[in-house]
């Protein structure tokens, strides 16, 4: 098991930015495709971005191409989530989750039923 903490949520205006981290323990991070999801009041929880174990493959879900950047750092342990033009819709509790098992060199996942590890999430909120 790995245990996962985000960090970097927060109120920001429409237009403003973003960083997003979430730091692993425990488990060997860097075997692990990595992704960030996001859950709105009343809505089903959505990929926004994922990577690959590799770090070469990324996913952006339609609504945050061009203004998301997922990455990650072995060394430190931890994938970011870099978050420009942010519109309100953007307004959500952002979640890291961890892939462990079945992992291939350059899947990135988007179902969330394929993660095995879940952070406790962080609220991003963007005022218009």
């Amino acid at each position: 098991q790995v245990q996962l903490v985000e960090s970097g949520g927060g109120l920001v205006q429409a237009g403003g930015s973003l960083r997003l981290s979430c730091t692993a323990s425990g488990r060997t991070f860097s075997n692990n495709a990595m992704g960030w999801f996001r859950q709105a009041p009343g809505k089903e929880r959505e990929c926004a971005a994922a990577i690959s174990w590799s770090g070469g493959n990324t996913y952006y879900a339609d609504s945050v191409k061009g203004r998301f950047t997922i990455s990650r750092d072995d060394a430190k342990n931890t994938v970011y989530l870099q978050m420009n033009s942010l519109k309100p819709e953007d307004t959500a509790v952002y979640y890291c989750a961890a892939k462990s098992r079945g992992v291939t060199f350059y899947g990135a996942y988007t179902n969330p039923r394929q993660y095995d590890d879940w952070g406790q999430g962080t609220q991003v909120t963007v005022s218009s």
